[in-house]
């Protein structure tokens, strides 16, 4: 497997208020939109050009790796589970889902599908076990695979199975493997759609809830949602005009199958393309046009940054939150 080493690593500061942006890396040719945080010194990342990257010190050095045989694959999600195990998701025709147990040395394919119009979009895991994928409609059903073996194998789930989609033009974007979220107090799992009409589901009881955000055109729509116990937000917006605020934000919560949506008094500052709750007040949220926070459950947001990003994450155990986008920008934010 070729290693490519970090040309550049720079650790510059923006300071905005309370928080700093410290950019760890930038400058390798992949737009990253995949991105696991095992805890406060492991991450992965996951982009464009076959391109895997990996930190076991937070940051302060970052591994590159090409992976070999998928140089031109587009790796838009990735799930890690320590520094030596971590599945990573090919979108486009054929789909395929790789595996590696020794660091990114060697990855091994465990899930590939070449039916016509194959787009996976994001991918979840509730543990080490259980996982679930999912992609764009094929015959007005969501397309799903999943695990119970830790991503080792792969089930494409059946069309009884399946969750049929609401209105023809309606689909999911890949835009940071955050448009479906595993609920693990609710053991539920949710998922969000854009384009034509952008709809939030609730697999296991089978409701649906159109979402009160901007919606109508391909490239409009829910990008991302977050789950905290029985609420959540959602954010999208129009990525062809990343700085408009039109409805690119609501907060929700579910109760017997019903769907409860407030908007924000201050929304975020343009289009955003990943959310995330830190606790029941703190929210992080990213996108082409910038970083905004939230100190009140995202009923106002602030903006802290005017950098670019795709993706933003939490470590699974532990506080520290990082970043990815274009040009293998990874970041991490100092509050």
């Amino acid at each position: 497997m070729k290693k490519i080493a970090l040309l550049i690593l720079c650790f510059s500061f923006i300071k905005i208020q309370a928080q700093t942006i410290q950019i760890l890396s930038k400058g390798t040719r992949t737009s990253i939109r995949g991105l696991s945080v095992v805890n406060d010194n492991i991450f992965w990342a996951s982009g464009s050009n076959g391109m895997i990257a990996k930190s076991t010190n937070g940051g302060k050095t970052i591994e590159w790796q090409q992976v070999k045989g998928y140089e031109k694959r587009d790796f838009r999600d990735i799930e890690a589970f320590d520094s030596n195990t971590a599945i990573i998701m090919g979108v486009d025709w054929p789909a395929i889902i790789l595996k590696t147990k020794d660091g990114g040395k060697n990855w091994y394919k465990v899930f590939e599908d070449s039916a016509k119009g194959m787009f996976l979009d994001a991918m979840d895991f509730q543990n080490d076990n259980f996982g679930i994928v999912i992609g764009d409609p094929l015959s007005e059903n969501i397309y799903a695979a999943v695990t119970i073996n830790g991503g080792e194998s792969w089930r494409r789930l059946h069309k009884l199975e399946m969750r049929q989609i609401s209105k023809e033009g309606e689909a999911f974007f890949a835009s940071s493997g955050t448009n479906i979220k595993i609920a693990k107090e609710e053991e539920t799992i949710f998922l969000v759609s854009g384009g034509m009409q952008s709809n939030i589901y609730n697999w296991w009881d089978n409701a649906c809830g159109v979402i009160p955000i901007i919606q109508g055109k391909q490239s409009t729509g829910a990008n991302s949602i977050d789950i905290l116990k029985n609420k959540g937000v959602i954010v999208g917006g129009d990525y062809m005009n990343d700085k408009d605020t039109t409805q690119n934000c609501t907060l929700f919560s579910y109760q017997k199958e019903k769907f409860s949506f407030t908007h924000p008094q201050t929304p975020p500052h343009g289009y955003r393309s990943c959310v995330i709750y830190l606790n029941e007040n703190n929210l992080v949220t990213c996108g082409t046009s910038g970083i905004d926070i939230s100190n009140d459950g995202g009923m106002n947001w602030q903006l802290i940054s005017t950098e670019s990003f795709h993706v933003v994450q939490k470590t699974k155990k532990g506080n520290t939150v990082y970043l990815a986008g274009g040009m293998g920008r990874i970041a991490k934010i100092i509050f």
